[in-house]
């Protein structure tokens, strides 16, 4: 954990997503913090196009049957110790949120709505960081199956955009060299 908050800057550059979490669990209460405050991300018409499925403590072996179910259709025929190093990616991380966007008719709604959301993806991350929790977003093809969205409760017109999992890791990703704005930005009229 952070002795001091960072600032912005260094939690946008310093942030990394974590993909190997150690299994230690996330508290609740932090996840809700984080939330709390990542609901200021910039929303067209203050929508707030989001809801949340939590999964941390005592829910997470149910969501681990689930994914497992989902992921490993034959896992009846694994062994335990194959089932286990299979399942790691989903075991280790000490809590989830899945976000729950609607699809709007409109295009330009549903952008917005996209936008915000994403925005909104991103303060949890940030906030999550500089509490000392890593975060990963994952877009798995699982996140569309009609028993995963019955199991989340997601109604007709609603699609989950993020399998966002948090928890504490032992070895930070070094990041990769990113794009410099003279080979990003072209100048209007040039």
């Amino acid at each position: 954990m952070h002795e001091q908050s960072l600032s912005v800057r260094d939690a946008i550059i310093s942030r990394r997503s974590i993909k190997l979490f150690n299994g230690q669990p996330v508290d609740r209460e932090d996840l809700l913090n984080i939330i709390d405050d990542a609901v200021w991300a910039p929303n067209h018409g203050n929508r707030e196009p989001w809801r949340l499925v939590m999964a941390c403590g005592s829910e997470l072996e149910k969501l681990h049957e689930l994914l497992r179910d989902l992921t490993l259709p034959k896992w009846k025929e694994m062994s335990s110790e194959e089932i286990e190093k299979q399942m790691k990616k989903f075991t280790l991380p000490g809590g989830y949120l899945f976000v729950i966007v609607p699809e709007d008719v409109r295009q330009k709604e549903r952008l917005e709505d996209y936008g915000a959301a994403a925005s909104f993806i991103q303060n949890m991350q940030l906030l999550a960081w500089d509490k000392g929790i890593g975060a990963c977003w994952k877009t798995p093809p699982f996140l569309d199956a009609p028993k995963f969205r019955e199991a989340l409760k997601v109604a007709p017109g609603e699609r989950v955009i993020a399998m966002l999992q948090f928890g504490y890791f032992d070895e930070l990703p070094k990041g990769k060299e990113r794009k410099t704005s003279a080979q990003i930005v072209t100048i209007f009229g040039e």
